[in-house]
Formats: structure tokens, C-alpha cells, sequence
């Protein structure tokens, strides 16, 4: 949303706009020809950006039931990025039983829902962030071991805690200084998942690299993946809804505003204090 706003995402949408890819709520109106959605119905909307409104817009493809035992505050918290984190680590870098996830901004949106998903797939997860409350959050979540990048070597951390070896897969959405020394830190035939640009730099890295440690560097592009492959996407929910189901995953809320705190929400992200997700409520 932030990168958006500041004009740096993938796309610029036309002004003025609101901002918010996701939201959750009962629907009040359909249009003409739409059949799987009805008047009433309690649903999670995913689109590029309106969410923060009254009232909001979106194609009937764009919707999904609120599985059961979600409240609609966690719901309005859960598609993007438990979404965007399975698809990721299930159909991207192919995350196996006892392999080592490296997640960066582990106590992000994302970040948060990848620990919970690496550790429901067997993988044991290693979380850098860059403050102790951020990787105390990453714990409770369920990460085997934590870096503060803030005070640590990234690079001499990970070398450490692997005795040597380096990571299986890295998971990536902030980009920025980081991506490279993650890169240089992993194992033969690792895994770089391109998930973001949360710094707001997009990093080069030097393609020697990937050659010399046979390492796969793979983007994550799930707002895409919905609309090429909905067959999948449907199913990747339905396997999160069972996840729920049975407690295998809980989506976090750390923090609630009404729109009118706008100012107060959006300063949470641009400070990077947000652990997991905030939400706003119209009610």
C-alpha cells in the first residue's frame, strides 16, 4: 500500500485513488449476470488497490467466502498474504519437509503468514528482522531461530546457525540491501523467492552468482497467478481454509483503526512497526 501511495509499486494506478488490496465484509449489491455471489454473503475481496472505502467495487471473480472460525477482522487480514506466502513456498521454490527457510521481514504481513506455513510443511524456519520485538513476534509465530539484522551480519548469522551450509530457500518481500548477502548464503541448489520490495530499492545482483551455487532466483507474483492459473488459486484456498480449520494456522491482527485514523495506521507502516497486520474497521 505504502509503495503504492509513494508511486514506486509495479503499477501506478490513475489519481485519485484509495488506496487497500484487500477488505472484508457482507455484500450489499450484485450485478446483472453474477451467480456465485450473492446479496448477504460474508466475503474476503482481493484487488489492487479501493479497499480503504465505505463502499467498494470489485469483480465477482475477485471474491472467496470467509472460511469458517475467521472472525471478519482476521479475514480482512488473511488472502493476501497467506496467499501470496503459499503459493510462494508451495508452487514457486517447492518447499520440502526438513529443508531451511531464511525469512526476511519476518514479522511483515507476509513474512508472518510464511513462518506459520513453512512450519505446517515441516521446514525449519530461521526469521531476520530488524528489531527484538519484531523477532520476538516471529517466535511466538513458531520460527526456529532469529537474526536482528539491525545489529548482526546477516551473512555471518546464517553461517553460524547452519554450521556452514546456508539456507535452502530464502523468502524475500523487502529487497534492498539484503537480497545479496542472502543470496551469497545459501546452499547448493537453493532458492531465492522474489516476493517484494518492502525497503523501496529494488536490488541488482550479480548473475555469477546463481551460476556458482546452482541457485534458482524466482518471483512470486500471486496477484498475477490468481488471474492466469484460478484453478489453482482455488484450491490453495481451500487448502488454507482446512489449515484454519483445524488450527494449523491463525491469522494475527496486532493492531485495529477506524478510517479516520488513517494518519496514525499509515505512520505504523512508513515507521515499520506494524507486526503482522493492521486493519482498518468501518465499524
Amino acid at each position: 500500500d505504502t509503495l503504492i501511495i509513494e508511486g514506486k509499486y509495479q503499477f501506478k494506478p490513475d489519481l485519485p485513488f484509495s488506496p487497500g488490496g484487500e477488505a472484508a465484509g457482507t455484500v450489499s449489491a450484485v450485478g446483472e449476470g453474477v451467480d456465485r455471489v450473492s446479496v448477504g454473503d460474508r466475503v474476503i475481496a482481493l484487488e489492487a488497490y479501493g479497499a480503504f472505502a465505505e463502499r467498494w467495487k470489485v469483480p465477482a471473480s475477485a471474491v472467496a467466502p470467509i472460511p469458517p472460525g475467521l472472525s471478519v477482522v482476521q479475514a480482512a487480514a488473511f488472502g493476501l498474504t497467506y496467499g501470496t506466502s503459499y503459493y510462494a513456498l508451495k508452487d514457486r521454490v517447492r518447499l520440502a519437509a526438513d529443508e531451511t527457510l531464511l525469512v526476511l521481514g519476518a514479522a511483515g504481513g507476509v513474512g508472518s503468514a510464511a513462518i506459520e506455513l513453512a512450519k505446517t510443511m515441516g521446514a525449519r524456519v530461521i526469521a531476520a528482522a530488524s528489531t527484538p520485538e519484531k523477532l520476538e513476534w516471529a517466535s511466538d509465530l513458531g520460527a526456529d531461530e532469529m537474526i536482528d539484522y539491525s545489529t548482526t551480519d546477516l551473512r555471518e548469522a546464517i553461517k553460524e546457525l547452519t554450521a556452514g551450509r546456508g539456507v535452502d530457500v530464502v523468502y524475500d518481500p523487502v529487497g534492498g540491501e539484503f537480497t545479496e548477502p542472502a543470496l551469497r548464503s545459501t546452499a547448493w541448489n537453493g532458492r531465492l523467492a522474489v516476493v517484494g520490495f518492502a525497503a523501496g530499492d529494488i536490488p541488482s545482483v550479480p548473475l555469477n552468482l546463481p551460476l556458482l551455487k546452482g541457485v534458482s532466483i524466482v518471483g512470486v507474483f500471486w496477484g498475477r497467478s490468481v488471474s492466469e492459473q484460478p484453478q489453482l488459486h482455488r484450491q490453495n484456498f481451500a487448502d488454507l481454509a482446512a489449515m484454519i480449520a483445524d488450527g494449523r494456522i491463525n491469522p494475527r491482527v496486532s493492531a485495529e483503526f477506524t478510517l479516520d485514523e488513517y494518519e496514525a495506521a499509515f505512520a505504523l507502516f512508513t515507521d515499520r512497526k506494524v507486526k503482522g497486520k493492521a486493519v482498518f474497521r468501518l465499524r
